[in-house]
Formats: structure tokens, C-alpha cells, sequence
């Protein structure tokens, strides 16, 4: 049998879960401040003033990343179970072409904005943040997701996640073809591999095993969300989770593990108000668009800002939270214009497989 039940045994429910849109709402602004403290001339001048509160992003801000991933593993494991579980290996390049398909578009208008905002900061100031001008070899390592494996400078912060975020929906559509409970043990000897071994060799974080431990973890708490058993279950993952940490301490994994502990625990629910659940699921739809579009805007209004008022603290810190609130109205923007457009015309499911 598949790694999950198949659609005529079991079938998921299809509605969102309010805990990983919460989550993913949450996480999406924690790398967004993350960035915000790290990057631009407007956290030069900020940073010192308040640095208290940029020490915390840029030290805790990258591990919002973690329930990206957990989240990632949950929802892949959960959209296999919805259209029907197991699917046959022949079918694989058709999913793989799909999960492309559903990345690439926001990916590819986040990298023109990013294009074009670059070029606006170089012709306004000089900073050593701001990208240089794309090759084309640069720009097609992008849309094929090989920048960072090729080395190719990065156009905008962040795209390394939705390389990875494909490699590693790859490696698990690979496992989930396998018959049996194969598919099972499969999945969870591969996290277990890079949780104790794979994740702990910084030169292997371009490829999906590295970071397969929290993905993983992920897909075997959407299974024990599922089982009779869930308890007694959930002990045994609680219990890989903790071993691994006991081998190297990595806040990465403590992180990542609570995320799938209390995945497994809730199945990704939870009870909110039905107002403030339309809000939180508005804002985790668009979360991919903002997680792209962000940093070509803090490129745009820091270079302005920079020009206008380069040392003015109140100039910044406003051009900071001018960035934040333009982000989020772009990332509706395009998330209108690109996603859901795509959704009504081809009529296609919503987003339910991606960590974003």
C-alpha cells in the first residue's frame, strides 16, 4: 500500500487548517523582518538605534524557515492523500511538472520586480547589497531552480527555499511511488539520515537531504495524525526528535520538530473565530508572494529613502514600515494577478501541497 491510505480507504477532509495558516502567516513575516534587519542601507541606520529588536530577528527570524518546511512535509503528505495516495513511478515527471508549474509564475514576476528594483537602487545609490545585473545564465539558473547548485549569485533573498522547497517535494513524490510499506519506511529512514548525519555537513545545504529531517518529520505527522494510535504514535516521533538533538543541539531541528509534534497532535487545527480564520487564511494564501516580493521592495524604497535621507533615523524607520506595508499590498497584487487568475483559468485546486 502507499506511505498514506488511498482515496478508497481514507480520504482527508479538504478544508484549510487554521494552525498552519496562523503558522504560515506568522513565519512569513518573521523572515520578512528577518530580511528587513539584515539587508539595505535602512537597517544601517536603524539597526544601531533599536538593536536590541534587529539582534532578535537576525538571530531568530531564519527559524521561521523550519516551519516552512515542517508545514511543507505536512501539506505534501496531505494533497498526495486527497487526489487518491499512491500513484504508479511513470507518473512522476507529470507531478513534478505540476509542483514546477504552480512555482515558477510568482517566481518568475518576483525576479522581473527584483530586475528592475535592482537596477532603480544602482542608479540611485551604491550599496554592497544591491545585485548586480543579471547574466542570462544567471536568469534561466533561476526559473530552472539551479542557482545556488551552479553558484550563481542570487537576484533576490530568499529564492534558495523554493529551490529547495521542489527538490524536496521531488524526493518525497519519489518515495510515496514506492508500494508497500516501503513508502513509510522510506520516508522515515531518510529523515533519519539527515537528522543524525546529512543535516549536520553545512556543504550539502543546496540539496533536499539536508533539510529532509524536518520535511520529513513534517510527512510522518500528517500519517500519525491520522492513526487510531496517534499518542503512543507521536511519543516516537517526540522521541527521534529529541535523540537527534542529543547527538548535536540545533535550534533549526527544535524548531522544526515542535512544529511537526504539534502538527501530528492536531492535524493542523484549530479554533478561531470565523472572521479572524477568513483573515488568516487570506493573508496565508498570498504568504508566497510576499516571501518573494518583499525583498525587491526593500530594495526600492531603501535606495530611495537612502538618496532622500541618508543618515535621518525617522526617515528610515519610516521608510522601513512604508516597505512593510507596500510588500503586503504588492503580494495581494500579484497574488490576484498571477496565482489566482492561473486557478480560475485552468481550473486548478488551490494551493494545497506548497509550505507557503
Amino acid at each position: 500500500m502507499p506511505l498514506f491510505p488511498t482515496a478508497t480507504e481514507k480520504r482527508m477532509p479538504a478544508p484549510s487548517l487554521p494552525l498552519v495558516n496562523l503558522v504560515k502567516v506568522v513565519a512569513a513575516q518573521l523572515i520578512l523582518w528577518h530580511h528587513f534587519a539584515l539587508y539595505g542601507p535602512m537597517s544601517d541606520v536603524v539597526n544601531p538605534l533599536a538593536s536590541s529588536v534587529s539582534n532578535w530577528f537576525l538571530d531568530y527570524g531564519p527559524l521561521a524557515v523550519q516551519a516552512f518546511l515542517a508545514i511543507g512535509g505536512f501539506l505534501a503528505a496531505r494533497s498526495f492523500l486527497e487526489k487518491s495516495g499512491a500513484f504508479g513511478m511513470p507518473e512522476l515527471p507529470r507531478r513534478l511538472l505540476q509542483r514546477y508549474r504552480r512555482l515558477i509564475p510568482l517566481l518568475a514576476s518576483a525576479l522581473l520586480l527584483a530586475i528592475v528594483s535592482a537596477a532603480l537602487a544602482r542608479a540611485l545609490i551604491v550599496h554592497p547589497t544591491i545585485p548586480a545585473p543579471p547574466t542570462m545564465l544567471q536568469l534561466l539558473a533561476h526559473l530552472f531552480l539551479l542557482q545556488d547548485i551552479v553558484g550563481a549569485d542570487a537576484l533576490s533573498a530568499g529564492v534558495w527555499y523554493v529551490a529547495i522547497d521542489f527538490q524536496l517535494f521531488a524526493l518525497f513524490a519519489l518515495v510515496q511511488s514506492l508500494s508497500g510499506r516501503r513508502a513509510i519506511v522510506a520516508c522515515a529512514t531518510l529523515a533519519t539520515l539527515s537528522l543524525f548525519w546529512l543535516n549536520r555537513i553545512p556543504a550539502l545545504d543546496v540539496w533536499a537531504p539536508y533539510f529532509f529531517g524536518t520535511y520529513g518529520l513534517g510527512v510522518l505527522a500528517c500519517w500519525v495524525s491520522g492513526q487510531a494510535r496517534r499518542g503512543a504514535w507521536g511519543v516516537l516521533l517526540g522521541v527521534l526528535v529529541i535523540a537527534a538533538l542529543a547527538v548535536e543541539w540545533r535550534s533549526r531541528i527544535a524548531v522544526g520538530g515542535a512544529m511537526a509534534l504539534i502538527l501530528a497532535a492536531t492535524g493542523g487545527h484549530l479554533t478561531i473565530k470565523m472572521t479572524a480564520r477568513r483573515m488568516i487564511e487570506a493573508l496565508a494564501e498570498q504568504s508566497y508572494a510576499l516571501f518573494l516580493v518583499h525583498y525587491p521592495v526593500l530594495l526600492a524604497v531603501g535606495a530611495v529613502v537612502h538618496r532622500l535621507w541618508p543618515f535621518d533615523p525617522f526617515a528610515n524607520v519610516a521608510g522601513l514600515v512604508a516597505a512593510w506595508v507596500c510588500s503586503l499590498v504588492l503580494s495581494w497584487g500579484l497574488f490576484q494577478a498571477v496565482e489566482a487568475r492561473r486557478t480560475r483559468w485552468q481550473g486548478v485546486e488551490k494551493r494545497g501541497d506548497a509550505s507557503f
